[in-house]
């Protein structure tokens, strides 16, 4: 039986599609609310068909020195042309991006994940510095 890390996988998101690409400053003030962005098809554009999309994009912090990350959003994207008439005929869908504002007291690290319907999980993470 597989293991979670196992699963996982990553790559540069400039040249592959499924990666979470996580935007925001490299350094922030503690405890003053930033913005961060996450998205998966940055730089290559991911299908977004009722047979290939992005199902959801989770976002976590790891301070540094903490032992267990805490989850700060999760975002499903749950049409992707679905339409009664025949897949990708429906008049919705959504982009799989968002954005969340948060603060923090400790540097550490953004963590993504995100899930492709047809290739699974993959995950990115970046540094989080405080001024």
């Amino acid at each position: 039986m597989a293991e979670l890390p196992e699963l996982l996988q990553t790559a540069d998101f400039k040249s592959e599609k499924h990666v979470p690409v996580i935007e925001c400053p490299d350094q922030v003030a503690a405890g003053q609310r930033f913005e961060v962005k996450v998205s998966v098809g940055k730089e290559v554009d991911h299908p977004n068909t009722t047979e290939h999309h992005i199902r959801w994009i989770t976002l976590y912090f790891l301070p540094d020195g903490g032992k267990f990350p805490y989850q700060v959003a999760r975002v499903e994207f749950t049409v992707h042309g679905e339409s009664a008439e025949e897949a990708n005929e429906g008049p919705v869908y959504t982009h799989h991006a968002a954005g969340v504002s948060m603060k923090t007291e400790k540097p550490g690290t953004l963590l993504a994940l995100s899930y492709c319907n047809i290739h699974g999980l993959w995950r990115s993470s970046k540094a989080l510095a405080l001024d």
